[in-house]
């Protein structure tokens, strides 16, 4: 499969260069970088990775960028992959091969069983089982996570037309994924300590404004 990998970052200069260099040489990289004060971009370039630049705040914006830049040359497959070391990259064939089988068109993974101790702190686990309650209470479909690295075919990814510029993106693609007919599975895979302090985790304030704007994402996005 022809795949791109979209790594959205915001001021990750300590963390990128380790994610980067545990690229697969046969994928295509695309950073995102979202307004990053520090050396983030000029380090993918460095790096040899495609750079698009989402200067207004938002993940849900930098990623956005990241599948317009697609366009030209599309993939069959995107992966979303988090910028800070969370993600082991043995994991990629397990979350690519439900996809490659034929049984899936969304691949989400779970971190909740496989975490190093310290990567998932308790807010966040609590926010992942308000946002996994919400799904299930609006989809009637029990998830465990609602985590960022994921598998999606291209042409399934822009057929939803994804519109959330915020942290509300994982929410709207799994509603518009699940309201679509796609075949939406989970597979585990391991989380391990970032590398930096979280934007949305590492603060209390962070931490609530990600619960409110998941919070309204599902009201917004609701069949």
């Amino acid at each position: 499969m022809r795949l791109a990998v979209l790594i959205p970052v915001l001021d990750e200069e300590l963390a990128l260069p380790g994610v980067l260099a545990s690229m697969p040489t046969d994928v295509r990289v695309v950073v995102c970088d979202n307004g990053s004060r520090d050396r983030s971009a000029a380090i993918a370039e460095a790096a040899g990775a495609e750079v698009v630049t989402w200067s207004q705040r938002g993940y849900g914006g930098a990623v956005l960028a990241g599948i317009r830049h697609l366009a030209a040359d599309p993939p069959e497959v995107v992966v979303v992959w988090d910028g800070d070391q969370s993600v082991d990259p043995g994991d990629l064939p397990a979350l690519l091969a439900p996809i490659e089988r034929g049984d899936a068109d969304l691949v989400l993974g779970d971190r909740t069983h496989l975490a190093e101790p310290g990567a998932l702190p308790p807010q966040q686990r609590w926010g992942n089982r308000w946002a996994t309650m919400l799904l299930r209470l609006s989809t009637g479909r029990a998830f465990r996570d609602m985590g960022p690295f994921r598998a999606v075919r291209y042409d399934a990814l822009v057929a939803l037309a994804m519109c959330d510029l915020t942290w509300g993106w994982n929410v709207e693609m799994q509603l518009k994924a699940l309201g679509a007919g796609l075949r939406v599975v989970e597979v585990p895979v391991h989380c391990r300590v970032r590398v930096g302090q979280s934007k949305i985790s590492g603060t209390v304030r962070g931490t609530l404004r990600a619960g409110a704007r998941i919070t309204w994402a599902f009201w917004r996005y609701r069949s």
